[in-house]
């Protein structure tokens, strides 16, 4: 079995002709949390839309666990072990929480899979919600249930596209608490983050792009013994 995920390497991915993601390689290694950080229009986003397939990439490789996927359908790699959790949550406002959930079911083997019951046990306050229109939610609610709906399709790797934005300090330690779970439970993830703190306080390691370009990768214990690896690519947080 590969020790390793998710492999990202040499990526090239455009909007039309504008070329946004440079040969970017990175590594996201079984069972870790990978941060990937960076200024607005770093080329973040561009990143976890490539590895879902949302994005073509030009050039370059990527592999699911010695598998490639590079180029494959959005549904075709969604159904081999890849969801995202999109920026803005983009649930489905006029469905119920429970439809929501449901509407993203997918049977495959994986140990302990997700199911609603594990989805609210992740997430208590979405329980007294099931029968609410998700649209009605609060935004943290909302980003429960976005994170919820991809666990229902018992990913192997996770992609987290700005999962804090927009919501109140104490609703971003309950959602990285939930992160912290799931991570714990043995599942890949990739988390793009514009709060430094939240990502380091569950990253195993760190990359940083610049201008769609790959300025720092290493382990997360390396950025918190020396904060400036990281930070002088990132601008004031």
């Amino acid at each position: 079995m590969a020790t390793d995920a998710l492999i990202i390497d040499k990526i090239n991915s455009y909007y039309g002709d504008s070329h946004v993601l440079h040969d970017v390689s990175l590594t996201l290694r079984k069972s870790s949390l990978l941060a990937l950080l960076g200024r607005n229009g770093a080329g973040k986003t561009t990143t976890m839309m490539t590895v879902a397939g949302l994005v073509t990439a030009k050039t370059g490789e990527i592999t699911l666990f010695g598998k490639p996927v590079a180029r494959q359908k959005p549904e075709t790699i969604a159904r081999a072990g890849i969801r995202l959790v999109p920026q803005g949550r983009r649930i489905f406002p006029s469905l119920s929480v429970e439809e929501n959930l449901k509407v993203a079911a997918q049977n495959r083997e994986i140990q302990n899979p997700w199911n609603i019951s594990r989805v609210f046990d992740l997430f208590p306050q979405l329980r007294d919600r099931i029968k609410q229109r998700a649209g009605t939610l609060s935004g943290g609610e909302q980003q429960m249930l976005a994170i919820g709906r991809a666990l229902m399709g018992n990913p192997d790797v996770l992609l987290l596209d700005e999962p804090s934005e927009g919501l109140a300090p104490l609703i971003v330690a309950e959602v990285a608490r939930g992160i912290k779970e799931i991570k714990n439970e043995g599942l890949s993830i990739i988390l793009v983050e514009q709060n430094f703190q939240l990502a380091m306080s569950v990253a195993d390691d760190v990359a940083v792009l610049n201008t769609g370009r790959l300025a720092y990768y290493g382990s997360a214990a390396e950025v918190q013994a020396n904060p400036e690896l990281a930070t002088k690519h990132l601008g004031v947080f």
